[in-house]
């Protein structure tokens, strides 16, 4: 497991130099070449492993079901297509089938509606405005208003367990007022209580302005009712509208919770930051409650994601030592998702000894690679300058 002691100690290791070097100089490697990832924007972070899942090319798993309007139905529906029964779905995430009716009519509980969450609601679409996103594809989260219920979509991380990350997706929300489409960490209160829950939010509220996104480290409020102002940011995101795509992240820090939209930081949080390992979780819903609204029945709201990325350390495998890791702890090869050309992809930026310290390669000899995990610097006045995929060359 890395602790935040060790993240603090890659921070003082590897020098901030290696993030000067132009990105044209940065080619793509492979996260098994990477000992930890360098993250960029105002508060640079070290992580020690990295997630995918790519929504955008994958026309054979399109199927858009119709709503299931009983309650049975949506809580026992199967998956919508095999990419959600897949190892690459199936390893990471579980698709949620649990509805709220052990809440309904309890004392704090504004809910007015059923809730079932359903797999039927999450489902792979044909993207109808390929020209303009290049992306053929993209997943859905669908919640429908019955007659007498909500249908809505959840799914969870596998892994209960991690413990600081850089989450981030490319996402729209689109449909009736009266919805939520959130993206959170979630981590239930041992002992029952309010106070000790820990949950770091994103969310977007359809009867909202489309500039404007609520950010909050829950409890929002206590066990008497009282709001605490100082849990929530509810930000205006300039001139970007959520029912456009938009590239969110969230940066979940020992301390902090930070959060941005195209890449400009829009809110960030020290007060009831998580501390321990959570759950991973995205949803869209209604209950017909405050914070939601009520939805008209037959009304649709959905969150359409083109890719969900993270950057992670513990979950249930320990991160500890690895072949590159130096005897100090520090990170050996330092990788980014954030300065290459390819979403997804990470380039190699620092790949030094002892103390992560770069070398140089000397002119002529190979700087760059998708399977070089050699030096990547060139020595004297050479440059690092791209052949193909597998081939950069110091000139």
């Amino acid at each position: 497991m890395v602790s935040p002691h060790r993240l603090r100690l890659f921070l003082l290791t590897v020098p901030s130099l290696v993030l000067a070097a132009p990105a044209a100089n940065f080619v793509p490697t492979t996260d098994s070449n990477c000992n930890c990832f360098l993250t960029n924007l105002t508060s640079r972070s070290y992580f020690s492993h990295h997630k995918f899942f790519d929504f955008r090319e994958l026309s054979q798993y399109v199927s858009v079901p119709d709503p299931i309007n009983s309650q049975e139905g949506n809580a026992n529906a199967d998956v919508t297509s095999s990419y959600f029964s897949s190892v690459n779905w199936t390893s990471a995430w579980v698709i949620q089938n649990w509805d709220n009716s052990d809440k309904l009519g309890t004392p704090g509980v504004d809910a007015t509606l059923l809730k079932v969450n359903s797999p039927n609601n999450i489902y792979i679409e044909k993207n109808a405005d390929y020209a303009r996103d290049r992306s053929s594809t993209y997943m859905t989260m669908r919640t429908v208003r019955h007659e007498n219920f909500q249908s809505a979509a959840e799914f969870e991380s596998l892994s209960k367990n991690y413990h600081f990350l850089s989450m981030r997706m490319k996402a729209r929300t689109r449909g009736a007022p009266g919805a939520i489409t959130s993206m959170f960490t979630y981590r239930p209160s041992p002992d029952g209580t309010l106070a000790s829950l820990q949950e770091s939010d994103l969310e977007v509220r359809t009867m909202d302005p489309r500039n404007k996104i609520s950010y909050t480290n829950q409890p929002a409020y206590s066990e008497d009712g009282e709001t605490n102002p100082k849990a929530s940011e509810n930000a205006t995101v300039g001139r970007s509208s959520w029912d456009d795509w938009q590239y969110h992240r969230m940066d979940w820090t020992p301390g902090s919770s930070s959060w941005y939209v195209d890449g400009v930081l829009v809110a960030s949080s020290t007060f009831q930051t998580p501390r321990d390992p959570s759950t991973v979780l995205f949803n869209v819903w209604s209950d017909g409650g405050s914070w939601s609204g009520n939805m008209t029945v037959g009304a649709e709201a959905y969150m359409q994601v083109q890719w969900i990325e993270m950057l992670y350390n513990k979950t249930d495998s320990d991160v500890g030592g690895g072949p590159n890791t130096n005897a100090a702890g520090s990170c050996k090869s330092v990788c980014s998702v954030d300065l290459g050309r390819t979403i997804g992809t990470p380039v190699l930026v620092s790949n030094g000894g002892q103390g992560g310290q770069a070398c140089a390669a000397a002119k002529y000899g190979q700087c760059a690679g998708k399977t070089w995990n050699g030096c990547i610097a060139c020595a004297g006045s050479a440059e690092c300058k791209y052949q193909h995929d597998y081939y950069s060359q110091c000139l």
